[in-house]
């Protein structure tokens, strides 16, 4: 099995999280948390005492969100994202969880979102072959659509959901996927949204500059790498959310 840093056990449901003060001059005003997908792309270790490794990213500094921070690739859903044609759907029971807080419609959009911004951010495809006609192809998909392939959503896992709290300067409705890197094909590169990508273990990754909750994230990849759970079979997702000014961890 493959060796990954883990927590002790995650926190149960209801407790309160502690997450960074922002000082009094910076907040923001209140918005609405926009919908969004990040994807965790996990590598499996060659050697039987190897490490797992999860692909991570730095935003630039001049992000007015998260800047300098290592992050896994993603980004919020655009209305396009429900239209892009498919080559596989969900499996059906993470199509269930996502509909726990989506319509079917949005689902489906928030998988395709999480490997279109794999793909603009890294050049990485989560795709099969596709023989439909994807019509006029938009410039985030060039180089996946146009070449024959189509998003396979079956190749991904739901494992978390995260809301920004208030008073950010962007809030997200995060939902956090996964997927094993044997299924990715391209060529790995830096983009204009994250530079210096690199193949990291959950214990390296905690030392990089992270936001708090890819930290809190990176605990839930290694009990998940640690302990696969059956595939096909329903399990609770973590939801951090804050409420009534308390930052709680919470089961969707």
């Amino acid at each position: 099995m493959a060796k990954i840093a883990t927590d002790a056990a995650r926190p149960k449901a209801g407790v309160e999280r502690t997450v960074e003060k922002i000082p009094e001059g910076e907040r923001h005003p209140a918005m609405k948390p926009r919908d969004a997908a990040t994807l965790i792309i996990v590598r499996k270790p060659k050697k039987a005492n190897g490490v797992a490794e999860v692909l991570m990213g730095c935003r630039g500094s001049g992000h007015v969100f998260m800047p300098n921070r290592y992050v896994f690739p993603g980004g919020r859903v655009d209305p396009a994202d429900a239209k892009v044609p498919v080559a596989t759907s969900l499996r059906p029971e993470i199509d269930e969880r996502l509909r726990r807080a989506a319509t079917a419609q949005r689902a489906r959009a928030l998988a395709v979102a999480a490997i279109r911004e794999t793909f603009e951010e890294t050049g990485l495809i989560i795709g099969e072959k596709w023989d439909g006609d994807p019509g006029e192809v938009g410039k985030h998909w060039q180089g996946f659509l146009d070449k024959g392939m189509a998003p396979a959503l079956h190749h991904l896992d739901y494992i978390a959901r995260a809301v920004t709290p208030p008073g950010r300067p962007r809030r997200f409705n995060a939902r956090f996927l996964m997927c094993d890197a044997e299924v990715l094909s391209g060529t790995m590169k830096d983009s204009s949204e994250i530079y210096d990508l690199r193949w990291v273990s959950v214990e390296e990754a905690r030392k990089l500059p992270l936001p708090t909750i890819t930290g809190h994230i990176l605990g839930e990849i290694g009990r998940l790498v640690a302990n696969p759970p059956p595939r096909g079979v329903q399990r609770p997702i973590p939801l951090y959310k804050t409420i009534n000014r308390k930052h709680l961890l919470l089961e969707e």
